[in-house]
């Protein structure tokens, strides 16, 4: 009986398939296979499930012991050069396949009740599933060559996704943004594996990395090559995992549906900028100042996103922003030299930020019934309140999810981001007090979030605050909206409620694998050094460490609870009216997307309009030039086309008396 290792081709290959099929006969018979929503989603779900029962075949062959597995083909070969292609299964990538399948089949049937009513239902399960197939076939990639390949499949089915209601302008400008800020890292990452390849003759992680420490110390490749290489390289993770400043594309992102956002932007997309960080974990460290300047971007990234939620009202952008300061949590663990760290809360991310994203399209959801289905009105938090009682199951599930994000132990997410912030600790300590008062924030804003939401009066019946918000976002009412016949808020069906309780489940235990005394997932990706953890860990680092890491982020949650729950404090008059300047810095997002528009977006049209003028005029101008030349020779010399061998004859004649007298003159007289 072959062993799941030697099958994980089948991962990817299996919703591939179903994506293939679907989408070709979305093409040829499209009326029809519209009409076939649920045939559709049981194919591609059933493609998920069991591309997740062998995933998980897979991690219990790693997690009892067996070694790494590879099977590699020639691709392409001329002379000594040979490009090896196939698939690798080692422990790193089973938690992957693991966890990406996993959040992709809870997506899907999620989906099958969040978008039951679109026209693009089975247009988007197909994005789904070529999506799920692309993430996969990345993470069993050999070498950097390979994971290109996937990478840019990757981000082609973001902007599929993110763009997937393209009649809406929101969601076409947030595409082509994700698209381009992702070409522009990209760009960076092709780059960085040509150089490479140069250096050492090699797309293999180990092999670039001892080729590239080889020619290092023979001098072949100068000390600063290496570093811009590395940091080429890095270049595409930046973009993907949307760390400073390439992180302008997630937050926009969330104009495409919910599910995407809990598919891509809390477990798979983003995800893979660090997992390819963590499989070029063996050059990096070889390079301590691209470690520090890794660790800085996560710092400065941490910091930023949760500065930023602080202040925003759209629950969606709110958890976009929470994703990317917790993604640079995650750099920022890459860059101290602690890939276990950083993946392990890579993981325990991924379950209890897709929960969130989730039980936001829960709400969101419901909102519509009660408000239309106008975003600006139907994700706004001023509109929310008091969803709890009608809404107890995504009320419960979300509150869950905000104590995990806040690091409140035993919850999976204090293990994780415990261990990033004391290896930043003893790495970085100033980027480990960035990461500290980091997490206060993050306490404070989610739980802001929450209480917005699930606690108080229902706010959404004030129509003077709806006219208001349209409003301020330049939207007029069209006549639909004014016949919308608001309904009831109510729980919403099993399929998109199951999702929620099952990701609970981890949210709530599975940090427990990572405990720093015995960690689990630390011995499963690399056993020497689980030990050497184990056996340097001292409970007198630990535990200080630990409390002032739980203390912040509970006077981050009581600030919330006396802002926002008891409304004993006013924020607006103690914080927005005392320092408007800082309020409105972070309100306009660090003011970075408006730089970006002055600078590149501005700039590049001024550019292109300079070019087209020169196009116009010059290269234009010579064209019509010749033409206008070559017409007017062809004008005149048609008269000399008589057709009488006499008039030839006396032309030839002409023309050598001609060439006779122009030698002659340019000829030296004899001395």
């Amino acid at each position: 009986m072959p062993s799941a290792a030697s099958l994980a081709w089948l991962i990817p290959v299996l919703p591939l398939m179903g994506a293939i099929l679907t989408g070709l006969a979305l093409i040829g018979f499209n009326r029809f296979i519209n009409r076939l929503k649920k045939p559709v989603a049981v194919l591609l779900i059933t493609c998920v499930g069991i591309s997740a029962v062998l995933s998980y075949a897979v991690l219990m062959e790693q997690i009892v012991g067996m070694p790494p597995e590879e099977h590699l083909f020639v691709w392409a070969s001329a002379g000594d050069f040979i490009l090896p292609m196939g698939y690798v299964v080692d422990p790193l990538g089973a938690v992957m396949l693991s966890l990406v399948t996993t959040i992709a089949l809870l997506v899907m049937i999620y989906s099958h009740g969040y978008m039951a009513h679109d026209k693009g239902y089975v247009r988007f399960f197909t994005y789904l599933a070529l999506f799920s197939s692309s993430m996969l076939g990345l993470i069993i990639s050999p070498n950097l060559l390979e994971i290109y390949v996937f990478w840019e499949l990757v981000g082609m089915c973001s902007y599929l996704l993110v763009g997937f209601w393209y009649d809406r302008d929101g969601a076409a400008h947030a595409a082509q943004k994700a698209f381009v800020v992702n070409r522009v890292g990209d760009f960076g990452l092709l780059l960085g594996i040509l150089g490479l390849f140069w250096a050492t003759g090699s797309f293999d992680f180990q092999g670039i990395a001892v080729g590239l420490q080889e020619a290092v110390s023979s001098g072949t490749v100068p000390m600063w090559a290496a570093l811009t290489l590395c940091l080429l390289v890095f270049m595409g993770p930046m973009a993907k995992s949307a760390q400073f400043p390439l992180h302008v594309w997630l937050p926009d992102a969330m104009e495409g549906p919910t599910p995407i956002s809990a598919l891509i932007h809390a477990a798979t997309m983003v995800a893979a900028g660090v997992f390819l960080v963590a499989r070029l974990e063996p050059l990096y460290g070889l390079f301590p100042p691209v470690g520090a300047v890794i660790a800085t971007v996560g710092a400065v990234t941490c910091f930023l996103g949760a500065s930023i939620a602080l202040t925003q009202m759209d629950l969606k952008k709110g958890l976009a922003y929470s994703t990317v300061s917790q993604l640079g949590y995650m750099m920022l663990a890459m860059g101290c030299g602690a890939p276990i760290a950083g993946m392990f809360h890579l993981v325990t991310h991924a379950f209890f930020k897709a929960m969130l994203f989730l039980g936001s399209g829960s709400v969101i959801h419901a909102m519509e019934e009660v408000v239309g289905h106008q975003p600006v009105l139907a994700q706004d938090m001023r509109l929310m309140g008091g969803l709890r009682k009608k809404m107890p199951i995504t009320a419960i599930t979300f509150f869950i999810g905000c104590i995990a994000i806040s690091g409140i132990p035993p919850l999976a997410g204090f293990w994780s981001k415990d261990e990033i912030l004391g290896q930043a600790y003893f790495s970085f300590p100033v980027l480990w007090l960035i990461g500290f008062l980091t997490a206060g924030m993050t306490a404070f804003y989610m739980f802001r979030l929450y209480f917005l939401t699930f606690e108080g009066e229902f706010r959404g019946e004030n129509e003077e605050l709806k006219n208001r918000l349209l409003h301020s976002a330049g939207i007029v009412e069209e006549e639909e909206e004014h016949s919308f016949q608001p309904g009831k808020l109510h729980e919403s069906p099993w399929s998109m409620t199951m999702p929620l309780v099952v990701l609970a489940v981890p949210s709530i235990l599975i940090g427990l694998l990572g405990v720093p005394w015995n960690s689990r997932f630390a011995f499963l990706l690399n056993p020497i050094e689980a030990t050497n953890m184990s056996d340097k860990f001292s409970w007198g680092e630990f535990l200080p460490l630990a409390l002032a890491s739980v203390g912040i982020s509970l006077a981050g949650i009581s600030l919330a609870i006396f802002a926002y729950y008891l409304h004993r404090i006013d924020l607006a008059k103690i914080f927005a009216e005392r320092f408007p300047q800082i309020n409105a810095f972070l309100s306009n997002k660090w003011y970075l997307d408006d730089i970006n528009e002055r600078i590149f977006v501005r700039g590049s049209r001024k550019l292109a309009r300079e070019v087209l003028e020169v196009d116009a005029k010059v290269v234009d101008g010579v064209v019509n030039l010749t033409g206008l030349l070559t017409l007017g020779s062809g004008e005149g010399l048609k008269y000399f086309e008589t057709g009488r061998a006499q008039f030839y004859a006396l032309i030839v004649f002409g023309g050598v008396i001609a060439l006779v007298v122009l030698f002659g003159v340019l000829s030296p007289l004899p001395t």
